[in-house]
C-alpha cells in the first residue's frame, strides 16, 4: 500500500468531486482515482501500441450501467493524449447514431471533431490548432534550412511539403475533396484571409450541409453526411499519422441508445455501419484508428434487438464456448467489465477521502474502521455480490463526506447506521429482514489492500 499523499491541482480536483458527487464521469482527473482497471487499461494501450505503427483496431466496452464503462474510456483517452494520439470522444443519443437519414451520422461525426483533443489542446476544439500547429512547424523548418519567410522559395518549400500530404490522401476514399480543402486551408493560412480559413474549418467539421454550398465556398464536390462520415473518420486517421501524431482514437459512448431503436431496418442499418467499422479494423483497411464502443450487456447480447441480433456480427462478436470457464479474456474484441473487489472498492473510497480532505484543506472525519462499516452496508445490499457498481457508492460515499464537512455536530457511525436501518427499512417482506448492518460478520469481507497504490 502506498501512503504518500497524491498531490492534485485545485481546479481538477474541483472538477473530479464536483462530478462524482453528481454520478457523472469527470473529464479530467479520472487517473485519480483510477482502482482495479488495470489489466482493461493496458489491453487498449497495447492496441495504441499497434496503431501507433499503421494499425487499426475496435474494441467494445461492455457493463452494466455505473459499472464503470464511461470512466475507462476518459481514463484511455487521457492516456492516450499523453502517448501522442489525437482522440475523439461522443455519446450517442436519438440525435446522434452511426447511420441514418436525417443528419443523426453527421451529427455524430460533428460532435466527435467538436470533442477533438491533443497533447496541445487536451479540452477539446484541437481540430484548427492541430493543423495550424503542422504548417508552424512546415515553416520553421523552412527557416531552418535557410530560406527567408516571404521569399517565393519560402511559399514552394512550406507548399511543397504541403501536397506531399495531400498528394497521399487523395488515394483514400473521399480524399480528393479532403485534400483540396486542406490546400484551400493553407493557401488562406499564407495569405491571411480569415474568410477562407473559416470555411475550410466548417467543411472539416461537417457543417457543410449542401454540395452546392461547398462547391461555392471552397469548390469542393462534395460534403461530409450520414452516408460518408466514417470515411472522413478513416482519412483524419491517416491525416494525423502524416503530420505528426501517432493514431486516431475515437470513443463512442451509450451505443445502448442503438438498441432501444424501435425500427428494425433502422437499427440494422446502424449495425451494419458498427460491421463495416469492425472489417475494416480486423482487417487493418483503417490505417492508424482505434474505435471503442461503450455499451451495455443488452446492447451486445440481446438475441432479439442487440448485436447479437444481427448475424454477421453475433458470428464475431459472441463469446467461446471456453469463456463459460470463468476465466478472463481481454485479447478478443470485447472487454466485459468484471465487478471490482471489495478491497479495489474499499481502496476506491479510501482514496476518496483522501483527495476530500485535501481540496477542502481538512482533516477526515471519517475512521478507518467506519470507512470499512459504510462499505460494508453498500456490499450487504441483496444482489450486491454481483450488481454493485462504482458510481453506487460514490454517490454515497462523496454525499457522506459533504455531510460531514458541512455539519460539525454529525457523526459518521450514527449516518452510516441510520443508512443501515433505512436499507431494513425498505425490506418489504418479513421473510427477508435480515441481522442489521452493525453486526455483519466481518469475515466475510476482504478489505486486504496492502498491495493497491491508495
Amino acid at each position: 500500500m502506498e501512503n504518500s499523499e497524491i498531490k492534485v491541482p485545485k481546479r481538477i480536483l474541483s472538477s473530479l468531486l464536483n462530478s462524482l458527487a453528481a454520478g457523472v464521469v469527470p473529464r479530467s482527473g479520472a487517473p485519480y482515482i483510477a482502482i482495479g482497471r488495470k489489466e482493461e487499461t493496458d489491453a487498449v494501450l497495447d492496441d495504441l501500441d499497434v496503431i501507433a505503427e499503421g494499425g487499426a483496431g475496435m474494441r467494445f466496452i461492455i457493463g452494466k450501467y455505473g459499472s464503470g464503462k464511461s470512466f475507462l474510456l476518459q481514463l484511455i483517452r487521457g492516456y492516450a493524449i499523453d502517448r501522442g494520439f489525437v482522440v475523439a470522444d461522443a455519446d450517442l443519443s436519438p440525435e446522434r447514431r452511426f447511420s441514418g437519414s436525417k443528419g443523426t451520422g453527421r451529427a455524430t461525426f460533428c460532435e466527435l471533431i467538436k470533442n477533438l483533443a491533443c497533447k496541445s489542446s487536451p479540452d477539446g476544439g484541437a481540430l484548427k490548432q492541430i493543423i495550424t500547429k503542422w504548417l508552424s512547424s512546415l515553416q520553421s523548418e523552412a527557416a531552418a534550412a535557410g530560406l527567408e519567410p516571404g521569399t517565393v522559395e519560402f511559399r514552394s518549400y512550406i507548399g511543397k511539403r504541403v501536397f506531399e500530404v495531400t498528394g497521399s490522401l487523395e488515394a483514400q476514399v473521399n480524399g480528393f475533396d479532403f485534400a483540396l480543402v486542406i490546400k484551400r486551408f493553407y493557401d488562406a493560412y499564407i495569405s491571411g484571409d480569415e474568410d477562407k480559413v473559416s470555411s475550410c474549418m466548417r467543411w472539416l467539421r461537417g457543417e457543410f450541409t449542401t454540395k452546392t454550398e461547398a462547391k461555392s465556398a471552397l469548390g469542393a464536390l462534395s460534403v461530409i453526411d450520414d452516408d460518408n462520415w466514417y470515411n472522413y473518420i478513416k482519412l483524419y486517421a491517416v491525416f494525423f499519422r502524416k503530420i505528426g501524431y501517432k493514431g486516431f482514437a475515437v470513443m463512442i459512448d451509450e451505443c445502448v441508445n442503438l438498441y432501444k431503436i424501435p425500427n428494425r431496418i433502422s437499427r440494422e442499418n446502424n449495425y451494419e455501419k458498427i460491421l463495416s467499422m469492425y472489417n475494416d479494423a480486423m482487417q487493418n483497411k483503417a490505417e492508424g484508428l482505434e474505435m471503442l464502443l461503450g455499451g451495455t450487456p443488452q446492447f451486445l447480447e440481446d438475441g432479439r434487438r442487440g448485436l447479437y441480433s444481427y448475424e454477421a456480427l453475433n458470428s464475431r462478436l459472441y463469446d467461446s464456448r471456453f469463456a463459460e470457464s470463468g476465466y478472463k479474456n481481454l485479447i478478443g474484441p470485447v472487454i466485459r467489465l468484471r465487478r471490482l473487489s471489495d478491497s479495489e472498492l474499499y481502496a476506491l473510497i479510501v482514496r476518496l477521502t483522501r483527495l476530500h480532505a485535501q481540496y477542502h484543506g481538512v482533516q477526515p472525519r471519517i475512521t478507518e474502521a467506519e470507512q470499512q462499516e459504510f462499505l460494508k452496508l453498500c456490499l450487504h445490499r441483496a444482489g450486491a455480490d454481483t450488481m454493485i457498481t462504482p458510481r453506487e457508492i460514490i454517490r454515497d460515499y462523496v454525499s457522506l463526506l459533504n455531510i460531514l464537512l458541512q455539519n460539525p455536530e454529525a457523526d459518521a457511525s450514527s449516518l452510516i447506521n441510520g443508512g443501515a436501518v433505512k436499507l431494513e427499512h425498505e425490506k418489504t417482506d418479513p421473510d427477508e429482514i435480515t441481522e442489521p448492518a452493525q453486526s455483519y460478520d466481518k469475515t466475510k469481507y476482504d478489505f486486504n489492500i496492502e498491495d493497491i497504490e491508495i
